[in-house]
């Protein structure tokens, strides 16, 4: 008699398993645990490398303003980096603006009522800095396992897309 044993089935991995009850939605509250350790393993890397280059008290939302501010070298004001972040409490970017500028980083001048923002050639350094450590720790270890960037290309792609659909469901329930 031959052996007629069934692969096992993959089981999915959430970290709420009341909202993953029945046969639809599980994959969503599959996603949200992937998002979820994620961006806590993205925000530890973005620490650690801020770290690597020298500058210890920056948490993730300082070093993302900071790159945003950096990003294609034009001054930004904090409704530009807010919105380009999809971060609603302008509050948090002002204070790690504030952070920046303290730390020598970041510039910010008057132009009528509007502040703007840009990198100083302190910050630039620290982006290139960055962007050294990330490429030696994070680009040639991705390289090395043969990661499939198309691939990549098409989850981030995805995930914008559920960006999304979360602000549109969170209207909804704003409206509840």
């Amino acid at each position: 008699m031959a052996n007629m044993s069934k692969q096992p089935q993959a089981t999915p991995i959430v970290s709420s398993a009341h909202l993953a009850d029945g046969d639809s939605g599980w994959q969503l509250s599959e996603l949200e645990y992937a998002m979820t350790m994620t961006y806590n393993a993205f925000s530890r890397w973005m620490m650690h490398c801020m770290k690597a280059v020298g500058h210890n008290d920056f948490n993730p939302l300082d070093v993302l303003v900071l790159h945003n501010v950096n990003h294609r070298g034009k001054e930004k004001r904090l409704a530009d980096i807010a919105f380009m972040l999809n971060i609603e409490d302008t509050h948090t970017v002002n204070y790690a603006l504030k952070k920046l500028i303290k730390a020598g980083l970041i510039d910010g001048r008057k132009l009528g009522k509007e502040m703007f923002y840009s990198t100083t050639p302190q910050g630039q350094e620290v982006c290139q800095a960055y962007r050294d450590v990330r490429r030696s720790c994070l680009l040639d270890t991705a390289g090395a396992s043969e990661r499939d960037y198309d691939e990549i290309s098409q989850v981030a792609r995805v995930l914008r897309r559920m960006s999304g659909l979360y602000d549109q469901a969170s209207r909804s329930a704003a409206s509840l």
